[in-house]
Protein backbone atom coordinates (compact mmCIF):
# COMPACT_ATOMS: atom_id res chain seq x y z
CA UNK A 1 0.00 0.00 0.00
CA UNK A 2 1.12 3.23 -1.26
CA UNK A 3 1.30 6.31 1.71
CA UNK A 4 -1.04 8.05 -0.24
CA UNK A 5 -3.41 5.03 0.15
CA UNK A 6 -2.77 4.69 3.48
CA UNK A 7 -3.14 8.18 4.44
CA UNK A 8 -6.95 8.10 2.47
CA UNK A 9 -7.21 4.59 4.63
CA UNK A 10 -6.65 6.28 7.69
CA UNK A 11 -8.85 9.65 7.29
CA UNK A 12 -11.46 7.17 5.91
CA UNK A 13 -11.50 4.80 9.51
CA UNK A 14 -11.35 8.41 11.38
CA UNK A 15 -14.42 10.10 9.70
CA UNK A 16 -16.25 6.93 10.20
CA UNK A 17 -15.71 7.63 14.17
CA UNK A 18 -17.51 10.81 13.47
CA UNK A 19 -21.16 10.80 14.74
CA UNK A 20 -22.98 13.45 12.70
CA UNK A 21 -26.12 12.30 13.87
CA UNK A 22 -25.62 14.12 17.97
CA UNK A 23 -24.65 17.65 18.29
CA UNK A 24 -20.93 17.75 19.48
CA UNK A 25 -18.77 20.17 22.08
CA UNK A 26 -16.25 20.92 19.40
CA UNK A 27 -18.58 22.04 16.34
CA UNK A 28 -21.63 23.87 18.69
CA UNK A 29 -18.72 25.70 19.83
CA UNK A 30 -17.21 26.30 16.29
CA UNK A 31 -20.87 27.25 15.48
CA UNK A 32 -20.97 29.78 18.01
CA UNK A 33 -17.19 31.18 17.00
CA UNK A 34 -18.43 31.67 13.21
CA UNK A 35 -16.80 28.57 12.22
CA UNK A 36 -18.05 26.24 9.05
CA UNK A 37 -16.96 23.45 10.34
CA UNK A 38 -20.99 21.93 11.75
CA UNK A 39 -23.60 20.35 11.23
CA UNK A 40 -27.15 20.92 10.68
CA UNK A 41 -27.95 19.08 14.27
CA UNK A 42 -25.03 21.44 16.18
CA UNK A 43 -26.71 24.84 14.50
CA UNK A 44 -29.80 23.72 15.74
CA UNK A 45 -28.54 22.94 19.27
CA UNK A 46 -26.78 25.87 19.04
CA UNK A 47 -30.05 28.46 17.89
CA UNK A 48 -32.17 26.98 20.59
CA UNK A 49 -29.70 27.93 23.51
CA UNK A 50 -29.67 30.95 22.38
CA UNK A 51 -32.65 32.00 22.83
CA UNK A 52 -32.29 30.59 26.37
CA UNK A 53 -29.07 32.56 27.44
CA UNK A 54 -28.03 34.43 24.28
CA UNK A 55 -24.55 35.72 26.52
CA UNK A 56 -23.21 31.95 25.54
CA UNK A 57 -21.81 33.23 22.41
CA UNK A 58 -20.36 35.92 24.12
CA UNK A 59 -18.65 33.48 26.55
CA UNK A 60 -17.29 31.77 23.23
CA UNK A 61 -16.15 34.23 21.87
CA UNK A 62 -13.61 36.02 24.34
CA UNK A 63 -12.80 32.39 25.74
CA UNK A 64 -11.07 32.54 22.57
CA UNK A 65 -9.72 36.57 23.26
CA UNK A 66 -8.31 35.16 26.12
CA UNK A 67 -6.32 32.24 24.95
CA UNK A 68 -4.45 35.07 22.68
CA UNK A 69 -4.04 37.07 25.44
CA UNK A 70 -2.83 34.63 27.73
CA UNK A 71 -0.34 32.95 25.28
CA UNK A 72 1.13 36.38 24.33
CA UNK A 73 1.82 36.81 28.38
CA UNK A 74 3.36 34.15 28.37
CA UNK A 75 5.58 33.95 25.96
CA UNK A 76 6.35 38.08 26.47
CA UNK A 77 6.80 38.53 30.19
CA UNK A 78 7.12 34.90 31.32
CA UNK A 79 9.00 33.13 28.67
CA UNK A 80 7.27 30.32 27.80
CA UNK A 81 8.62 28.82 24.19
CA UNK A 82 6.56 25.53 25.11
CA UNK A 83 3.07 25.03 25.28
CA UNK A 84 0.53 21.44 25.52
CA UNK A 85 -2.50 22.25 24.33
CA UNK A 86 -5.01 19.46 25.87
CA UNK A 87 -8.72 19.30 24.56
CA UNK A 88 -7.62 21.41 21.59
CA UNK A 89 -11.11 21.42 19.97
CA UNK A 90 -11.57 22.65 16.41
CA UNK A 91 -8.61 24.82 14.30
CA UNK A 92 -10.28 28.27 14.04
CA UNK A 93 -8.54 31.79 13.91
CA UNK A 94 -5.65 32.44 15.98
CA UNK A 95 -4.47 29.18 17.39
CA UNK A 96 -2.19 28.28 20.21
CA UNK A 97 0.77 28.05 17.58
CA UNK A 98 -0.15 30.98 15.47
CA UNK A 99 -0.46 33.10 18.38
CA UNK A 100 2.79 32.07 20.16
CA UNK A 101 5.07 31.72 17.08
CA UNK A 102 3.94 35.44 16.27
CA UNK A 103 6.08 36.26 19.11
CA UNK A 104 8.30 33.54 19.38
CA UNK A 105 9.03 31.63 15.64
CA UNK A 106 10.72 29.22 17.90
CA UNK A 107 8.27 28.02 19.82
CA UNK A 108 7.03 24.35 20.20
CA UNK A 109 3.31 23.37 20.45
CA UNK A 110 1.55 20.06 20.80
CA UNK A 111 -2.19 19.35 20.67
CA UNK A 112 -3.95 17.08 22.47
CA UNK A 113 -7.31 15.79 21.79
CA UNK A 114 -9.10 12.05 21.48
CA UNK A 115 -12.13 14.04 19.25
CA UNK A 116 -12.27 11.68 15.35
CA UNK A 117 -13.55 15.40 14.19
CA UNK A 118 -10.68 17.32 15.30
CA UNK A 119 -8.43 14.62 14.27
CA UNK A 120 -9.36 15.32 10.96
CA UNK A 121 -8.70 18.70 10.83
CA UNK A 122 -5.47 18.04 12.78
CA UNK A 123 -3.27 19.38 9.70
CA UNK A 124 -4.56 22.59 9.64
CA UNK A 125 -2.72 22.84 13.35
CA UNK A 126 0.37 21.63 12.19
CA UNK A 127 1.73 24.83 10.47
CA UNK A 128 4.51 25.76 12.22
CA UNK A 129 6.97 28.09 11.15
CA UNK A 130 10.46 26.83 10.04
CA UNK A 131 12.07 27.63 13.85
CA UNK A 132 9.46 26.10 15.49
CA UNK A 133 7.33 22.95 15.61
CA UNK A 134 3.62 21.69 16.29
CA UNK A 135 2.47 18.32 16.75
CA UNK A 136 -0.84 16.96 17.21
CA UNK A 137 -1.69 13.34 19.90
CA UNK A 138 -4.88 11.70 19.01
CA UNK A 139 -4.97 10.83 23.01
CA UNK A 140 -7.26 10.64 26.22
CA UNK A 141 -7.08 13.22 28.66
CA UNK A 142 -7.75 10.75 31.51
CA UNK A 143 -4.19 9.25 30.81
CA UNK A 144 -2.19 12.41 31.98
CA UNK A 145 1.16 10.27 32.10
CA UNK A 146 0.79 8.60 28.74
CA UNK A 147 0.50 12.50 27.24
CA UNK A 148 3.36 13.91 29.00
CA UNK A 149 5.64 10.79 27.92
CA UNK A 150 3.96 11.36 24.20
CA UNK A 151 4.76 15.10 24.11
CA UNK A 152 8.51 14.39 24.31
CA UNK A 153 8.69 13.70 20.88
CA UNK A 154 8.63 17.16 20.50
CA UNK A 155 8.93 19.14 23.82
CA UNK A 156 11.75 19.40 26.48
CA UNK A 157 10.36 18.32 29.51
CA UNK A 158 12.95 19.43 31.60
CA UNK A 159 11.96 23.35 30.54
CA UNK A 160 9.20 25.21 31.46
CA UNK A 161 5.87 24.46 29.45
CA UNK A 162 2.78 26.25 29.51
CA UNK A 163 -0.23 23.40 30.23
CA UNK A 164 -3.20 25.23 28.46
CA UNK A 165 -6.75 23.15 29.38
CA UNK A 166 -9.86 25.53 27.81
CA UNK A 167 -13.07 24.79 28.41
CA UNK A 168 -12.45 21.41 28.69
CA UNK A 169 -12.80 20.07 32.08
CA UNK A 170 -16.51 20.74 32.44
CA UNK A 171 -16.81 17.70 30.33
CA UNK A 172 -15.45 15.77 33.26
CA UNK A 173 -18.38 15.10 35.91
CA UNK A 174 -16.28 15.02 39.36
CA UNK A 175 -14.67 17.85 40.39
CA UNK A 176 -12.36 16.22 42.28
CA UNK A 177 -11.15 14.07 38.99
CA UNK A 178 -10.82 17.09 37.32
CA UNK A 179 -8.74 18.18 39.96
CA UNK A 180 -6.60 15.30 40.30
CA UNK A 181 -5.59 15.27 36.41
CA UNK A 182 -4.70 18.76 36.48
CA UNK A 183 -2.42 17.90 38.82
CA UNK A 184 -1.15 14.91 37.44
CA UNK A 185 -0.22 16.89 34.61
CA UNK A 186 1.27 19.52 36.34
CA UNK A 187 3.57 17.28 38.12
CA UNK A 188 5.24 15.94 35.04
CA UNK A 189 6.33 19.71 34.59
CA UNK A 190 9.13 21.42 35.92
CA UNK A 191 9.62 24.42 37.61
CA UNK A 192 8.92 27.96 36.42
CA UNK A 193 5.33 26.01 33.95
CA UNK A 194 2.56 27.89 33.53
CA UNK A 195 -1.40 26.16 33.73
CA UNK A 196 -4.28 28.45 32.14
CA UNK A 197 -7.54 27.19 32.56
CA UNK A 198 -10.87 28.80 31.60
CA UNK A 199 -14.10 27.44 31.64
CA UNK A 200 -18.12 28.33 31.70
CA UNK A 201 -18.82 28.66 35.07
CA UNK A 202 -22.15 28.41 37.04
CA UNK A 203 -22.57 32.31 38.00
CA UNK A 204 -26.27 32.71 36.58
CA UNK A 205 -29.69 31.77 35.77
CA UNK A 206 -29.06 32.30 31.79
CA UNK A 207 -25.68 29.82 31.80
CA UNK A 208 -26.90 27.38 34.30
CA UNK A 209 -30.04 26.91 32.01
CA UNK A 210 -27.73 26.71 29.06
CA UNK A 211 -25.71 23.97 30.11
CA UNK A 212 -29.50 21.75 31.46
CA UNK A 213 -30.67 22.17 27.54
CA UNK A 214 -27.09 21.13 26.24
CA UNK A 215 -27.16 18.48 28.14
CA UNK A 216 -30.27 17.24 27.36
CA UNK A 217 -29.44 17.62 23.80
CA UNK A 218 -27.64 14.52 23.18
CA UNK A 219 -24.06 15.89 23.55
CA UNK A 220 -21.66 14.77 25.91
CA UNK A 221 -22.18 16.92 29.08
CA UNK A 222 -20.87 19.93 29.88
CA UNK A 223 -20.99 20.69 33.76
CA UNK A 224 -20.22 24.27 34.66
CA UNK A 225 -18.99 24.83 37.80
CA UNK A 226 -18.77 27.72 40.53
CA UNK A 227 -15.78 30.10 40.95
CA UNK A 228 -13.99 28.43 43.70
CA UNK A 229 -13.98 24.93 42.14
CA UNK A 230 -12.22 27.03 39.12
CA UNK A 231 -10.04 28.36 41.60
CA UNK A 232 -9.30 25.54 42.82
CA UNK A 233 -7.41 23.72 39.68
CA UNK A 234 -4.66 26.29 41.31
CA UNK A 235 -3.89 25.03 44.25
CA UNK A 236 -0.07 25.16 44.79
CA UNK A 237 0.34 27.41 42.18
CA UNK A 238 1.53 31.36 42.12
CA UNK A 239 -1.62 32.98 40.20
CA UNK A 240 -0.56 35.42 38.27
CA UNK A 241 -2.17 39.03 38.93
CA UNK A 242 -5.40 39.88 38.20
CA UNK A 243 -6.10 36.23 39.51
CA UNK A 244 -8.94 34.07 38.98
CA UNK A 245 -11.49 36.45 36.86
CA UNK A 246 -13.83 36.86 34.22
CA UNK A 247 -11.94 35.73 30.83
CA UNK A 248 -12.94 39.64 29.93
CA UNK A 249 -10.90 40.76 33.07
CA UNK A 250 -7.71 39.04 32.71
CA UNK A 251 -4.95 41.47 31.14
CA UNK A 252 -7.13 43.34 28.45
CA UNK A 253 -5.36 44.63 25.95
CA UNK A 254 -5.56 48.34 24.45
CA UNK A 255 -4.73 47.45 20.66
CA UNK A 256 -6.55 43.65 21.22
CA UNK A 257 -8.97 42.48 19.08
CA UNK A 258 -11.31 42.87 22.02
CA UNK A 259 -10.42 46.33 23.40
CA UNK A 260 -12.85 48.18 24.73
CA UNK A 261 -15.85 45.71 25.14
CA UNK A 262 -16.31 45.29 28.63
CA UNK A 263 -18.07 42.49 28.25
CA UNK A 264 -19.71 40.38 31.08
CA UNK A 265 -19.64 36.80 30.81
CA UNK A 266 -20.10 33.39 33.02
CA UNK A 267 -16.88 32.21 32.10
CA UNK A 268 -13.83 32.93 34.24
CA UNK A 269 -9.75 31.99 34.19
CA UNK A 270 -6.60 32.14 35.17
CA UNK A 271 -3.06 31.63 35.05
CA UNK A 272 -0.62 29.77 37.69
CA UNK A 273 2.74 29.39 37.76
CA UNK A 274 4.53 26.30 39.21
CA UNK A 275 7.41 27.15 41.63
Amino acid sequence: MSDSDSSLETSAAVRARIDTGKPHSARFWNYFVGGKDNYDVDREVGDHIKEIFPGLVDVARTSRFFLGRAVRHLVREQGIRQFLDIGTGLPTADNTHEVAQRVAPDARIVYVDNDPLVLAHARALLTSTPEGRTDYLDADMYEPESILKAAETTLDLSKPVALMILNTLGHVAEYERARTLVSRLMAGLPSGSCLVISDSTATSEGMIAASDAYNESGAVPYYVRPVAEIAGFFDGLELLEPGIVQVTRWRPEADGPDAGEGVEVDAYGGVGRKP
